[in-house]
C-alpha cells in the first residue's frame, strides 16, 4: 500500500498554527520557500496559494510578479522528514512494516493483513480516515507491486486497488496501468524530458516500444532498439525507464529499507498528590534523573537530548527540553541544567505526573567519572560547561567556526556546534591577509577611481566619504563557476587605508568589458582592526 501525503509541508504549516489563526491563516495566498543560490524558492504552496499563481519550484520573485500579495514562510525540509518517519512507524497498524518514500510517502507492506479490518476497501478507506483525523490530506492505493502503488497513489484514481495477480501477469497489469503517464515510474526529470521527445508519453507506449507487453507490430524495431540502448546502462532506477517499468510489473525486485522503531530511554512519576511548589518538583527530577541514568547504562548510551514534560491537573502539558554538547550519564548534570528550564513553570493547581525521555542518545562507555582526571581525559568538563552556556544563553548561541573549501569569503568558514567532529571533507585553504571582522554582508559603496580598472581614490560609505591613502591589491578571486550562474562575475580585493588610519578591504565585482554586466560594482566587505 502506497500512502502519499501530498500537502504534508502545508498541512504542517498549517497545524502549527493555532485553531484561531488558522482560518486567516488557509484564505491569503502563502508559499513555503527555501533559500537557493538564485533566491528564494517555492517548495509548496496552500490552497490560496495554488489559485493565485504559485507553483513548486517556481522563484518567488516570479510568482509574487503573479500575485503581489503572496506571503512566504520558510519550509522545514528536516522537519518533514522527521514528521514523515513518525508516520511511518505509526502506519504500522496496518501492516507488519512500512517504508519511507521521501519526500511525502509512505509505503506499508498489508500482506496477509488486510482481512483484519474487513478487506482493502475497508482498509483503505480507513487510512484516509485516520490520516483525516491527524490533520492530513492523504491518497493511499494498494497493488502488489511498490511501483505500482506509488503509480496509483499519485496519477490513478483515490482508492484504487488492484488486486494480486491470478495468472494473467504483466498483460492485466498493463491493462489497469498502461493509461497512467511514464511521470507515474518515479523518473528524473531530464529523463521525462527525453521519452516526450520520443512521443512516449504513457505507460502503455513504453511497454509497447520496450516489448515488455504484447508486441505491436506497428512498432519499429529500431525505436525499441534506441531506446533500450540509451538507457540500458543506467544503473540508476530513476534515469532508467526500462528498469522502472520492470519493477512496477515484478518482473525486477525493489529493495525497500524498512522503518525500524528505536525505543527512547523514558522514566516517569505518577504522584500521589499534586506538587505546586518548586521544592518537591525539583526532588522529583533528581529522582527522575537517577532512574535515567540507570536506564542509560542498561543500553551502554549517554543522552544527547531530554524532554522533560509535566502534567498539570487541567489537563495542559509543560514541555522543556535541552541538548547536551555531549553524551553524558551524570545525573546532578541533567537536574543543574533543568533547574534553569524550571524557573518560569506556572504548576497552576498542581502537577500530577513528571515524565523525562530521551530522544537523543549515542553509545558510551563506561568509565570512572569520579576521577578528575577521566573527566578531563573524556572532554566531560568541557562538555558541562558548555551545556550550562547553552542553557543560559540558549540554543545556537555557542558555535565555533570552521574553516571550507571555498575560496570566497562568505563561504570560507562555517559555524557548527562547538564539540561537533569535523567533516572529513572539509579543509582550510591558503589566503592572503584577511580582516578578522567580516560583514554579514558585502554593502555597496560608491567609489571615485581614475580608470575603470584602477585603483579606488576615494570612497563613501555609509554616508562619509573617505581618502584613500594607501592601497594594496589586487587579489582576484574567480567565481565557483560549479554552483553559481555563468553571469557570475570575478572579483578584485583591495586592501586599503583612509587618512584617518581606518583600514578596509573592498572589491570590485567584475572588470570593463568582460561581457557579464556594464559598469562594475564596489563593495566594501571586511575591516581590519
Amino acid at each position: 500500500m502506497s500512502v502519499w501525503l501530498a500537502r504534508l509541508s502545508v498541512d504542517r504549516w498549517r497545524l502549527a498554527l493555532s485553531p484561531e489563526a488558522r482560518p486567516a491563516a488557509e484564505a491569503a495566498p502563502t508559499a513555503l520557500i527555501l533559500e537557493t543560490a538564485h533566491g528564494p524558492r517555492i517548495t509548496a504552496a496552500n490552497a490560496a496559494g495554488l489559485g493565485a499563481g504559485a507553483r513548486a519550484g517556481m522563484l518567488l520573485a516570479d510568482a509574487r510578479a503573479l500575485c503581489p500579495e503572496l506571503a512566504a514562510v520558510p519550509a522545514d525540509p528536516a522537519g518533514d522528514l522527521a514528521a514523515l518517519e513518525k508516520l511511518a512507524l505509526w502506519a504500522q497498524r496496518w501492516g507488519p512494516w512500512s517504508a519511507l518514500d521521501p519526500p511525502d510517502g509512505v509505503l506499508v507492506d498489508i500482506t496477509g493483513a488486510a482481512h483484519l479490518l474487513g478487506g482493502e476497501e475497508a482498509l483503505l478507506a480507513d487510512v484516509v480516515r485516520a490520516f483525516a483525523a491527524r490533520g492530513l490530506t492523504a491518497r493511499a492505493a494498494i497493488a502488489p507491486t511498490a511501483g505500482a502503488a506509488w503509480a496509483l497513489s499519485h496519477y490513478g484514481r483515490p482508492g484504487t486497488i488492484i488486486p494480486p495477480r491470478n495468472g494473467e501477469g504483466e498483460d492485466e497489469m498493463l491493462r489497469l496501468l498502461g493509461d497512467l503517464p511514464v511521470a507515474a515510474l518515479r523518473l528524473d526529470d531530464d529523463v521525462l524530458t527525453v521519452l516526450r521527445r520520443l512521443g512516449i508519453k504513457r505507460l502503455g507506449e513504453l511497454a509497447g516500444v520496450t516489448g515488455a507487453g504484447e508486441e505491436d507490430p506497428g512498432r519499429e524495431a529500431a525505436a525499441r532498439d534506441a531506446l533500450r540502448r540509451r538507457f540500458r546502462n543506467r544503473s540508476s532506477p530513476a534515469a532508467n525507464p526500462l528498469l522502472r517499468l520492470d519493477q512496477l510489473l515484478g518482473k525486477v525486485p525493489e529493495p525497500l529499507l524498512p522503518v525500524i522503531a528505536r525505543p527512547m530511554p523514558l522514566v516517569q512519576r505518577r504522584l500521589a498528590e499534586p506538587l505546586r511548589h518548586r521544592a518537591p518538583l525539583d526532588r522529583v527530577i533528581e529522582d527522575l534523573a537517577a532512574d535515567m541514568v540507570r536506564a542509560l547504562e542498561a543500553r551502554g548510551e549517554g543522552a544527547r537530548r531530554l524532554e522533560l514534560a509535566l502534567w498539570r491537573v487541567d489537563g495542559e502539558v509543560l514541555q522543556r527540553r535541552i541538548e547536551l554538547a555531549a553524551a553524558t550519564r551524570e545525573a546532578a548534570h541533567i537536574t543543574r541544567l533543568f533547574a534553569r528550564r524550571l524557573d518560569d513553570v506556572d504548576a497552576g493547581f498542581g502537577i500530577e505526573t513528571v515524565q523525562l525521555r530521551a530522544s537523543w542518545s549515542e553509545p558510551l562507555s563506561l568509565s570512572q567519572a569520579d576521577l578528575d582526571a577521566a573527566a578531563e581525559e573524556h572532554g566531560t568538563a568541557l562538555a558541562a560547561c558548555i551545556d550550562r552556556l547553552t542553557v543560559r544563553l540558549g540554543p545556537g548561541a555557542v558555535t565555533r567556526p570552521v574553516a571550507r573549501a571555498s575560496h570566497l569569503p562568505e563561504r570560507a568558514q562555517v559555524w557548527q556546534p562547538p564539540l561537533a567532529p569535523l567533516p572529513p571533507s572539509q579543509g582550510a585553504l591558503a589566503f592572503h591577509a584577511r580582516p578578522l571582522k567580516l560583514l554579514d554582508r558585502p554593502e555597496p559603496i560608491a567609489v571615485l577611481y581614475a580608470s575603470p580598472d584602477g585603483v579606488p581614490q576615494r570612497f563613501r560609505w555609509r554616508g562619509t566619504v573617505r581618502e584613500v591613502v594607501r592601497v594594496e591589491g589586487p587579489e582576484r578571486i574567480a567565481p565557483e563557476w560549479w554552483r553559481e550562474r555563468s553571469t557570475a562575475r570575478l572579483r578584485d580585493y583591495y586592501r586599503i587605508e583612509d587618512a584617518a588610519g581606518a583600514r578596509y578591504w573592498i572589491y570590485r565585482r567584475g572588470i570593463a568589458g568582460d561581457g557579464r554586466g556594464g559598469v562594475p560594482d564596489w563593495f566594501l566587505q571586511g575591516l581590519y582592526a
